[in-house]
Order: C-alpha cells, then sequence, then structure tokens
C-alpha cells in the first residue's frame, strides 16, 4: 500500500519556541549573576519543555491523520477486489508455488429410499440400505410378511479441494483431494448421526503423468448414465477407486494399480481376500471422441495370488471393457458398456463375486465373467430429464468348486425423472427393480423408491 506523506508541522513549532527561548536569553547575558537571571533560566527550562511536549503531540497527531487515510484507501481497495471477483487480498494456499490457482467444489444430496425385498431383509446396517450394491440382495432368507424400510440419510454429500500450476518451463502440475461421509459411523440414527469423512480420491499429476488413488484406468466415467441412487448401474459397470501410476498421452492411457485377489474356499465359506500378488494390475486404455460422443476400449492383465495356510498359487486373468456415449441430438443420448474376462470380478459390481475358485490342491482358477449395462437420457425440458436404463452381470462359477451358494446373475432395471428446481438445485425420484440367482436356482428380488435432493456448487 503506498505511505501517504505528509510535509510535518515540526520544524514551524521548533522555529517559534527557538525565537522565544532567545529573546528571553539575549538581555539575560547583560546582567550579573543575580536572582532575576536565576529566574529567568528557570523559565527557559519550562519553555524548552513545553517546546518538547508540543512537538511530541504534533507527531502522533500527524501520524493519526496518517493512519486514518490508509485505512480508508485500504477498505476502498478492498471494495475494488470485491467487485472484479476476488474472494481474499491473500493467497489460499501460502505454501504452494508462485501462481497456483485453488479451486473448491462438491454438492450436498439428501437420499430417501423405501426398500421392499421378497426373499428376507437386507440388514440396517449394510450398504444395501443406502444404493444399490447387488450382492446384499437377500437369496433364500424367509421373506414372510417382510414389509418395506424407509432410510434417509445424507452420507453420499461431497467436497473436493484442487490446485493448479503452470510453471516457467510450461510444466504443468495439479493436485485433488475427494471426500464424502460415507465412512464408519461416529454416532448413530437415534441422535447425532454423526459419520466419518471417507477418502475417495487423492492424487497429484504433472504433465502427462498422475500419481495417487482416483478411478482405475479400466472404468470408463463418461459413459454413466445420470441416476438418482449413488451408482445405479452396479450390475453391468467397471468401478475401482484405488491407487496407481497413470501415464497419459493423446487418447491412449496406461497404468499400473493396486493389485487384491478375492477367492472362493475350495467347496464355498467365507470369501477370502489377499493382496499376495507380485505384480501390479495392469491396464490400458484408447479414448476416440468426435462430435457424436465417444467410444472407449480398455483391456487389463493382471496377477492373481493368495497364500493363505494350505493355499500358495498364482495365476493370470485378465478382460478387456468398450464403452462409450452416442449423441442421439440435443435431447437424447445413449450410454453403455460390456465387460468380459477372466479373474477380474472384483472390478465388476462392487464385487459382488470372486476373481478365482480354489481348487481341492490349493490351486487358484480364475472365475469367467460377463456384465454390462445401457441408458437412455432424455432432455424433456431446460428443467425435466430422465432416464431409462439396466444393467446384468453373469459368472461363470465352476459349482463343483464354489459350492452353490454363489451368485450367478444378477439384472435390474431403473425409471427416473430429475427437476431442477433452481440453478444447481435438483430433485429427482427413481424406480427400480432387481434381482439376484445363485448357482442353485434360488433368487430374491427387490424393489426400491428413491427420491433425492441434491445441491451442487
Amino acid at each position: 500500500m503506498t505511505r501517504i506523506h505528509r510535509q510535518p508541522r515540526m520544524p514551524r513549532v521548533a522555529a517559534l519556541a527557538g525565537a522565544i527561548i532567545l529573546g528571553l536569553a539575549l538581555p539575560a547575558t547583560a546582567l550579573a549573576q543575580t536572582e532575576k537571571e536565576r529566574e529567568l533560566e528557570a523559565r527557559i527550562a519550562q519553555l524548552e519543555s513545553l517546546v518538547q511536549t508540543l512537538i511530541s503531540q504534533q507527531q502522533q497527531t500527524d501520524e493519526k491523520i496518517t493512519e486514518q487515510v490508509e485505512t480508508k484507501v485500504a477498505e476502498v481497495a478492498a471494495s475494488k477486489a470485491a467487485e472484479a471477483g476476488a474472494v481474499q487480498s491473500k493467497t489460499i494456499t501460502p505454501g504452494a508455488l508462485a501462481g497456483t490457482t485453488f479451486s473448491y467444489g462438491g454438492f450436498v444430496k439428501l437420499d430417501a429410499m423405501f426398500t421392499d425385498t421378497n426373499d428376507g431383509e437386507i440388514p440396517d446396517d449394510s450398504a444395501g440400505r443406502l444404493f444399490f450394491v447387488p450382492g446384499t440382495i437377500p437369496v433364500g432368507g424367509a421373506g414372510g410378511n417382510e414389509k418395506a424400510d424407509l432410510d434417509v440419510h445424507a452420507q453420499f454429500s461431497r467436497f473436493w479441494l484442487g490446485t493448479n500450476t503452470t510453471l516457467d518451463t510450461g510444466d504443468t502440475l495439479r493436485s485433488y483431494f475427494e471426500a464424502d461421509l460415507f465412512g464408519s459411523a461416529l454416532g448413530n440414527e437415534v441422535s447425532t448421526n454423526t459419520m466419518g469423512v471417507t477418502i475417495r480420491h487423492a492424487f497429484v499429476g504433472w504433465n502427462g503423468w498422475l500419481a495417487g488413488q482416483t478411478w482405475s484406468n479400466f472404468q470408463d466415467v463418461a459413459a454413466l448414465p445420470d441416476t438418482v441412487d449413488f451408482l445405479g448401474v452396479s450390475a453391468g459397470t467397471v468401478f475401482v477407486r484405488q491407487g496407481q501410476v497413470r501415464y497419459t498421452k493423446g487418447p491412449w492411457s496406461v497404468s499400473a494399480e493396486n493389485p487384491r485377489t478375492i477367492a472362493t474356499p475350495f467347496g464355498g465359506g467365507a470369501r477370502i481376500s489377499a493382496n499376495d500378488s507380485q505384480m501390479p494390475d495392469l491396464t490400458f486404455r484408447y479414448n476416440h471422441k468426435a462430435d457424436w460422443g465417444h467410444l472407449s476400449l480398455a483391456g487389463m492383465v493382471r496377477q492373481l495370488g493368495v497364500e493363505q495356510g494350505a493355499i500358495d498359487d498364482r495365476t493370470i486373468g485378465g478382460g478387456v471393457s468398450v464403452s462409450g456415449k452416442y449423441n442421439l441430438g440435443a435431447s437424447d443420448d445413449l450410454r453403455f458398456m460390456v465387460t468380459a474376462g477372466e479373474g477380474i470380478s472384483r472390478y465388476i459390481g462392487f464385487a459382488m463375486n470372486n476373481d478365482v475358485n480354489v481348487e481341492a490342491d490349493g490351486d487358484l482358477d480364475p472365475i469367467g465373467m460377463v456384465s454390462g449395462f445401457a441408458a437412455w437420457r432424455h432432455v424433456f425440458t431446460p428443467k425435466v430429464r430422465g432416464n431409462l436404463y439396466g444393467s446384468f452381470a453373469s459368472f461363470d462359477n465352476d459349482a463343483d468348486l464354489s459350492g452353490f451358494g454363489v451368485t450367478k446373475n444378477v439384472y435390474s432395471a431403473h425409471a427416473n425423472l430429475i427437476w431442477t428446481v433452481l440453478p444447481k438445485l435438483d430433485v429427482g425420484a427413481e424406480l427400480m427393480w432387481a434381482t439376484r440367482e445363485l448357482e442353485n436356482g434360488d433368487n430374491g428380488d427387490l424393489q426400491r423408491l428413491q427420491f433425492h435432493v441434491k445441491y451442487s456448487f
């Protein structure tokens, strides 16, 4: 801020005081050391003290006036900055490189859903009560007189933080952190409904490189439909967030990602979750973008490994996925995905089935699978849109190894309407039906009516 300079008044005061002192002092030199002379000296000392007091008071007055003027200038400058859209005068990231920009966003989302199942109840604390998790559809339970359950929550509200920096060399740096409230409950639904913050994404990127946790490169997020449910097409889509290193060059991207093997013990039983692979899951993706939308092809190869008790084996799995979005005009589009492979079930439908079966001798046998979804989106008016979509997943289990209690297939169908009441404020309703079948032929159905209110910022 520019300092305001004022011409000091002190020299004028000092000059006047000096003249007075000199005028009184000169006559005294002509007199002898008398009582009158001593009185004059005392008066001179008093005048000198008075002059110093006047000078000090004048300095304080000038400084106060200057401070008031500077404060007013700062207020005007702050007002001008606010009119120009500045949030604050100082950087919000003081430890970052010069020129770093900061961004913040997210949404607040309230979900309310009525859930009815015909073959038993989804447990109260299960994730399947909060969104569509295919593997939680009850099968083989006692349906009886089970009534629909109502759940209301705001756990999928989220926020994100990001930074972007362009260096003098032209290199770019960015960071991104995103969290929601879908963590372990720290309270209860009786009073506080306190939920823990859950990490979704946390990564840094420079030029074409990315390191951290985010969507798997095997997943095409741009093809996902517009849903009221958290995901909607859970049964038919690749859906994984995990740690990885990725490189992107034009339409091509490759990644090395965290390995995790999910196994079915010989004869069935509780699944085994192991991290005994000696190499990361390796993926590639090619994206073709055009005016009509996009088409994406992805592939994966992975090592599956389990070391537990008598089990000590590794084998290879892999698969491919084709997905995209096709614009039918200004008001309509189609979205789709088809995925197939062996030993990649962890990547489908929140791991509703396992990657491998364990044979009697402890060897691992990859499980084959195929899944997919299709969705049609229509914009009725600038404020009202709707979606029809369906999804499926089918698994080629060897019942001699896995037993007959594992998931054989899942199907789902959905319809929704979403109304943008105010800019960035959506109110939506969705009707869903889904069914899950086991290898023994038993199946269970789920019907759900869901509403949401969502404000994005």
